[in-house]
């Protein structure tokens, strides 16, 4: 007679065994309807699964985020039983459950095209409509992996072979479809419903392995309803007419070439708005307190081991060695560079803190098929800084890089912020008593400064816990950015010390921030969150001088000149084509702002003003359109 506790702490008594469906059925018909699944004892099971000891239970629905993961894995499992049915030459590998939807990897010698993803959709849709059971079933490891084999199917009895053999494992069975899970899965196919769409093909090593052979990808995503499917592919139609790449190539921002895998190649407006942000960066830093310093890009090898970088982050450090058989590595981040500044001199306790920020030029090294445009870089700019302080300071110091960063993100057009605060990792430095300082300063100042926060267990630096700064764009996305940590490790690791007011030596805590975070990849995530179009103090191109007629270049060359001389970034048209083609082919390379002159505009000393996404013009006198401008950029500061 099993005693079943809910999670608001009721019990429920059966005679017999039962399972998650009845459970889910004698609570309510819509938790009933809406039920994928039941954990059991912390323990995720299948809805069907026989219950018969006393146990604490929670019904898992199709829109919570497990939930939610599941589904994805379930329609993972459909895709692989359509492709069998169109294909039955075909072997399955692996299909697992992804951000935002699913994957599964096929072996298959001809190549899957943009109709095949159709017609396999639409068979999978039948396959919901067949309401196939999906029963669980428990194998003994060599008579799954002979089974496998028998049909045909090497890459899966290679994957069970791999399991210890006195290890059970389970299959999951839907139709005439059989295939590998640790499960949970749904009831039935019919439960899965028809929110999910195949989305591209891809490659993919199998077992992620270059020396292996090359298996094919079919990716799609999935979701709870219809209504969240149509969200999404409405937010991927918005993201491809945002994509960085594109408008780094309309607005002739940057480029990218084989020759150098996962660095940028900067054009001439594209660095402009780069040193913006630099300069911007710079101006709130120093009125925070931080002094600029600059450190080598490369340095040896015994630096990197001493600091922890080498054993934590070695295979991600691009080495090299001199013909004096010494080995170094260029920089992966600024921190150990920042200590051997702090280190020079004896630095008393009343100079504290000290606050050190670089625009340090870093290198690690990321997989060919990781790479993406300035999101996913092997070369990039960190805006790293480093505050060296007392334990008592931690606190004030960590409200203070908070307000920084919030304050900064607000700027740039982000008043969507999430902290979450992110403890020890399974691989780390420190004794755990240090991290448990460290970890209980960080949250104490989150309390203080009355900062909402979520958990991001085991997600900490090596060498300390941090806060990540999530921003949501325009279109929903979530950037991580910004990071604080605090760390108590790396400064006793390097020497680092400070006469306390006793006048012993102690260690400093130093803070590790970032704002940007990856300078490349945060002006990525700024050109889609404005869609290109960037606020007027920020355009690379801020005035566009067009001419209407070849009388007024005189006029034009004036206007350009008078901007420049007033710290505008302005350039001229007067090419020998109409004022429309003129505007459009301007506005599709977001210039905020165009003015127009011909003769009227000449003998009048105006300009026609045209501002980017609007029709309308303002016909306004040359000086009082400046100083519109100037007040406009201004207001930023």
């Amino acid at each position: 007679m099993p005693k079943i506790t809910l999670p608001d702490g009721s019990e429920r008594h059966y005679e017999a065994a039962t399972n998650g469906a009845e459970i889910a059925a004698a609570i309510g018909k819509s938790l009933a309807r809406d039920a994928v699944a039941v954990r059991v004892d912390g323990a995720l099971w299948d809805l069907g699964r026989e219950i018969t000891d006393d146990v604490e239970i929670e019904i898992l629905t199709r829109d919570s985020d497990e939930g939610l993961e599941l589904l994805r894995h379930d329609t993972a499992h459909v895709l692989a039983e359509a492709v069998k049915e169109l294909w039955p030459d075909t072997q399955v590998t692996i299909g697992p459950a992804i951000d935002n939807g699913f994957y599964y990897d096929f072996a298959r010698a001809e190549a899957f095209t943009e109709n095949d993803l159709e017609i396999i959709e639409a068979r999978m849709k039948d396959i919901v409509d067949r309401d196939e059971p999906i029963k669980r079933e428990v194998w003994e490891r060599d008579e799954a992996a002979a089974f496998f084999r028998g049909i045909g199917e090497a890459y899966k009895a290679e994957i069970i072979e791999s399991i210890p053999s006195d290890e059970d494992l389970t299959l999951y069975r839907q139709g005439e479809f059989i295939d590998l899970c640790r499960g949970p899965h749904l009831p039935s196919t019919g439960k899965l419903g028809k929110a999910f769409k195949l989305t591209h093909v891809s490659g993919a090593y199998w077992r992620g392995d270059s020396n292996n052979e090359m298996l094919q990808r079919i990716y799609g995503t999935a979701w709870s309803n219809e209504k969240q499917l149509r969200q999404y592919l409405h937010m991927l139609e918005e993201a491809e007419k945002r994509d960085h790449r594109r408008l780094g190539r309309i607005m002739d921002l940057f480029h990218f070439q084989e020759e150098a895998p996962g660095a940028v190649f900067w054009h001439p407006k594209g660095w402009n708005l780069f040193q913006s942000l630099i300069n911007f960066m710079r101006e709130q830093q120093n009125a925070a307190g931080y002094q600029e310093i600059n450190t080598p890009e490369i340095m040896s090898r015994s630096l990197w081991e001493a600091s922890g970088h080498w054993d934590t982050f070695g295979n991600s450090m691009f080495t090299t060695e001199t013909v004096d058989g010494r080995q170094f590595a260029i920089k992966p981040m600024n921190c150990p560079g920042h200590v051997q500044v702090f280190k020079q001199g004896i630095t008393s306790y009343r100079d504290l803190p000290f606050r050190l920020a670089e625009f340090g030029k870093c290198h690690r090294y990321e997989p060919s098929g990781a790479l993406h445009g300035m999101m996913r870089v092997r070369a990039f700019t960190q805006d790293d800084a480093h505050i060296f302080c007392t334990p008592e300071q931690i606190t004030e110091e960590s409200i203070a890089v908070c307000d920084l960063i919030l304050g900064i993100y607000r700027d740039f057009g982000f008043d969507d912020i999430r902290i979450k605060f992110a403890d020890r990792p399974d691989v780390r430095v420190g004794e755990d008593a240090v991290w448990d300082q460290a970890e209980a300063a960080l949250v104490k100042a989150l309390e203080v400064a009355g900062l909402d926060y979520t958990h991001n267990p085991g997600e900490g630096a090596f060498y300390g816990p941090k806060l990540e700064f999530v921003l949501r764009d325009a279109i929903g996305r979530d950037w991580q950015c910004g990071t604080l940590q605090v760390d108590l490790n790396m400064p006793g690791r390097l020497g680092a010390t400070y006469i306390g007011e006793d006048g012993n030596k102690h260690l400093p805590v130093m803070l590790h921030r970032a704002i940007f975070g990856s300078l490349e990849r945060f002006m990525g995530i700024l050109l889609e969150h404005h869609a290109g179009n960037l606020p007027l103090w920020l355009a690379p191109v801020q005035v566009k001088v067009l001419t209407i007629t070849s009388d007024a270049d005189d006029y034009a060359e004036e206007i350009a000149a008078l901007l420049r001389a007033n710290g505008l970034r302005v350039e001229t048209d007067l090419r020998n084509e109409k004022i429309s083609y003129k505007v459009r082919e301007h506005s599709i390379a977001k210039v905020p702002v165009q003015f127009a002159v011909g003769q009227r505009e000449l003998e009048n000393r105006t300009v026609a003003i045209r501002r980017l996404g609007s029709k309308k013009q303002a016909v306004l006198a040359l000086d009082e359109a400046l100083s519109g401008l100037q007040n406009e950029i201004e207001i930023r500061a």
